[in-house]
């Protein structure tokens, strides 16, 4: 049960991991994205969805 709460929050570190991988690997095209993805849309979807879960309670 606790994997799946913090399933996203997983997801996006392991998107921006993959993405400074990529970045050092000398890719320009992908690894903006994915770390874009991860820093721009996951993460805070992520930190968005525990807040608004918590408010509730």
């Amino acid at each position: 049960m606790m994997f799946r709460k913090y399933l996203g929050l997983i997801l996006g570190f392991a998107t921006i991991a993959a993405g400074y991988a990529l970045l050092a690997g000398g890719d320009i095209t992908v690894a903006p994205l994915l770390l874009v993805l991860g820093y721009c849309v996951l993460v805070p979807l992520f930190l968005l969805r525990s807040f608004l879960q918590g408010k509730g309670e």
